[in-house]
């Protein structure tokens, strides 16, 4: 083990990077909910920063690489409280950073799959209740995920699922809570179609998202290499097709091509080339990219005839798009793809997509439910028509 100078640096520039991500993802749910509603809905995003954060610090990090526990979650006494996590790197985890930039990149990782499910519950949605489940939904859902997807023991690792920056850990997880989450609160009581409230602040967020993902996926290497700078202009690549296609669209079904649309696809193809990014070529990537996009294009518009009331379209653009990447991986992944002969890798990723749906849905029901016992979850009537700023923060957008 050695610790590599130019490593640190890229991996310090990937963790900051991330980090922008959550105060982006702000700022694309914020700009597209009701006037009344969207400093609530930043703040589900923002207060993310400092809950999981420090939950991060006492037990989740070893929650999710602490010594295997049976392959399904890490042994909470491994770095309690960071005990060892230090300026030495770890042969296991890391072997060329210190394990402390480790830990502080995994958990910007951490902080942003909560805040991705907030969009399904926007505008209804208690906020106290809403950090009690942001805690479980990291404690019981999140760390088993990353500790079986990428600790060294991990049951689904060992298992053969590539997922190379959290498009299961992630994505699948933040987009199946989110559905469960729709559910389980409820339809608005008023849930007409309203004009976003700020568009530019659509556009911001998708341009914090799309350059913080760079950090995302290329920092997932964790070096200054040849994988970082393909996963860079994988992710690159994906993203501007996803959103082209996704406007293509529009324009083939006769509507005028628009930011919000152009944003969302963007976002889209970001999602699902996470999973594939270190592990397919350039022009897999666009194919991902374009598959992605008209997939979950797809999704949002029969959503939209369901009675499912996903707010922001979590679930289509987060879930399904994730799902996607995951089967695309295996699909294209270099050597050990579909397209190479290799049926293993995709049959194990088939597999585990389902165990990994399976698992997210019924658990993340039982920590709605859990929630609220302890604090009701969705607010009252007044106050959804009021409006969750004033009701919920005394504050208000001007």
């Amino acid at each position: 083990m050695s610790i590599n100078g130019s490593d640190i640096a890229w991996m310090l520039t990937a963790t900051c990077l991330v980090f922008l991500m959550t105060p982006g993802l702000s700022f694309f749910y914020g700009g597209m909910v009701s006037k009344k509603n969207i400093i609530s809905t930043m703040l589900q995003s923002f207060i993310a920063l400092g809950v999981v954060s420090v939950l991060w610090i006492v037990v989740g990090f070893s929650l999710a690489f602490g010594d295997s526990i049976l392959g399904i979650v890490g042994d909470p006494r491994t770095f309690f409280m960071f005990e060892n996590v230090r300026m030495l790197p770890s042969e296991a985890l890391a072997s060329n950073i210190p394990l402390v930039l480790f830990a502080m990149f995994q958990l910007k990782f951490a902080i942003i799959t909560p805040a991705l499910i907030t969009g399904s519950f926007a505008e209804r949605i208690n906020f106290n209740g809403y950090l009690v489940f942001i805690i479980l939904f990291t404690l019981f859902i999140y760390a088993p995920l990353a500790h079986m997807t990428w600790h060294p023991k991990g049951l689904l690792r060992t298992f053969g699922v590539l997922d190379f920056a959290g498009g299961t850990v992630v994505h699948m997880s933040a987009g199946i809570a989110a559905l469960v989450g729709a559910m389980m609160l409820g339809k608005r009581k008023n849930p007409i179609q309203h004009n976003p409230v700020n568009i530019p602040f659509v556009i911001l967020g998708t341009s914090m998202l799309w350059f913080g993902w760079f950090g995302f996926n290329a920092g997932s290497s964790l070096g200054a290499n040849a994988e970082a700078a393909m996963a860079f202009a994988a992710t690159n690549t994906a993203s501007a097709t996803a959103m082209l296609v996704w406007v293509m669209i529009d324009r083939f079904r006769g509507k005028k091509i628009s930011a919000l649309g152009a944003c969302i696809g963007a976002v889209v193809g970001l999602v699902a080339i996470t999973p594939a990014a270190g592990f397919v070529t350039i022009g897999h990537s666009l194919l991902i990219g374009a598959i992605a996009s008209s997939v979950s294009y797809m999704a949002v518009h029969y959503k939209n005839k369901s009675e499912l009331d996903d707010t922001l379209d979590v679930f289509p653009s987060h879930g399904i798009g994730g799902m996607v990447g995951m089967v695309l991986t295996g699909v294209f992944a270099n050597e050990v793809g579909l397209i190479h002969g290799r049926w293993e890798t995709f049959a194990v990723h088939m597999v585990a997509l389902v165990a990994v749906s399976v698992f997210v849905f019924f658990v993340s029901a039982i920590l709605y439910k859990i929630t609220n016992l302890i604090i009701s979850i969705r607010v009252d009537e007044v106050a959804e028509e009021f409006g969750l700023d004033k009701s919920q923060h005394n504050e208000q957008y001007s």
